[in-house]
């Protein structure tokens, strides 16, 4: 670190993490920096000193380019990449050659964060190649931490909600404010509650499905599913709503997948319920004449399925990363930083039910201590305990520059081409 190091910490996530972080650097002596775009923002800056940006989003690029000119800013901060502040920023880092960081939920679940330099998902600068991982890996001396720091739904349920709500409530002293929810906060919320009062009931109808088809000893193939408002589905796959994926994936099994075999979704434990995929995945199923061969459950744990399973498709969820632990064939539909080859099927997904297979040993252990070296933080977001484990290694990389450590990142993002080819939207400033 030098002393002319200047941050710019923008949109936190919705916990106190992003506080409890300036302040530490701050007690370093370091100079932080903090910009607002919401109420929700103001809530978890709360005591910062923080600048309030109301203006559009259209005037961000200007207002950033001079607020980065008068305060000598070298590095910025963010949580999730894809916030329509956070493209723009990025942009406005590349082309004057700042740092820029940006952090989100860890690639391996559930305690560990993910802090890469330069971008994530389609932008991420990590490594692609399998012999260039193995090659940097192996001299990595990484004695992964055994300390687990688990949280609840309780615990990251609550920011959440006030981080978006309140905002939508209270709009008046951000009238311009770009909000990056895909559906009404509101509804959104809304739409858990019969949800959550059917959660026990639908977990224990989906573990008596799972159970009956392990009994049946035939081949399955899951599909792991996402949630409709990820910006990982909006911005790093070619999909535009799951229902196209769910369509491909229908498919592509009815006419190439084994006659005896089967094929599960999995719906994303978070999921609203808004747009009530059981109905969706199931009419879909009865007009291509397959409903015997195919099941949708809401509940149950991923890994019994992984457990029995023939194989699992994802978009570019870490639940992929979870199956390759289990050594299980994986094929991903988007863009997703342990879609290596070697590692994941790299094939069409028609082959992928007669040809998929599981990753090479060599090549994965690679990869997953090359990431967990170079951009995993240890702990979580919403526990004191967790916060206190991540926070010093978090500050002391992003201090220090050694994100994207030994080696981990490549110039240009490795990901950007396969994007294009499979049609996922890319922009810098959205």
């Amino acid at each position: 670190m030098t002393q002319q190091q200047t941050f710019l910490f923008l949109q936190p996530h919705p916990s106190r993490f992003g506080s409890r972080l300036v302040r530490h650097m701050r007690s370093l002596g370091v100079r932080c920096l903090v910009i607002n775009f919401s109420l929700g923002d103001w809530i978890c800056t709360f005591g910062l000193g923080a600048r309030n940006y109301v203006g559009k989003v259209r005037n961000w690029r200007d207002y950033l380019e001079r607020f980065v000119d008068e305060n000598n800013i070298t590095d910025i901060v963010y949580y999730a990449d894809q916030r329509p502040y956070h493209r723009i920023a990025r942009s406005v880092a590349r082309h004057r050659g700042l740092n820029v960081y940006a952090y989100e939920f860890g690639y391996f679940r559930p305690d560990w964060i993910t802090l890469e330099r330069g971008g994530m998902g389609v932008f991420s600068h990590f490594p692609n190649d399998p012999e260039q991982i193995r090659e940097l890996a192996k001299d990595i001396e990484f004695d992964e931490p055994d300390t687990f720091y688990p949280y609840q739904f309780k615990d990251e349920a609550f920011f959440e909600v006030i981080y978006h709500l309140v905002p939508f409530f209270f709009p008046y002293l951000f009238p311009h404010y770009r909000k990056d929810r895909y559906y009404n906060p509101l509804l959104d919320y809304l739409s858990y509650i019969p949800r959550l009062l059917r959660s026990k009931a639908n977990d224990r109808k989906a573990q008596s499905a799972v159970e009956a088809l392990v009994a049946e000893d035939v081949p399955f193939f899951v599909v792991a599913m996402q949630m409709q408002s990820d910006y990982q589905i909006r911005r790093a796959s070619p999909y535009t709503h799951l229902s196209e994926m769910i369509t491909e994936v229908v498919d592509s099994f009815v006419d190439h997948a084994p006659e005896n075999s089967k094929l599960v979704f999995k719906l994303h434990p978070l999921d609203n319920g808004y747009e009530n995929w059981p109905k969706v995945i199931s009419n879909y199923a009865e007009q291509k004449g397959c409903s015997d061969r195919l099941l949708v459950i809401d509940g149950s744990n991923l890994q019994t399925l992984y457990k029995h399973g023939s194989g699992v498709i994802v978009i570019n969820s870490t639940a992929g990363l979870s199956a390759l632990v289990s050594n299980l064939p994986v094929k991903t539909l988007g863009t997703a930083i342990f879609d290596v080859p070697e590692v994941t099927f790299q094939g069409e997904l028609d082959a992928f039910w007669t040809e998929g297979h599981a990753p090479d040993p060599e090549t994965f252990a690679a990869l997953s201590k090359l990431l967990k070296a170079s951009v995993q933080v240890k702990g979580n977001f919403f526990t004191r305990e967790g916060q206190n484990a991540a926070i010093p290694e978090f500050a002391r990389r992003i201090m220090t520059g050694d994100v994207n450590s030994y080696g981990a990142y490549v110039e240009p993002p490795p990901r950007l081409k396969r994007a294009k080819q499979v049609g996922v939207p890319i922009t810098y400033e959205g």
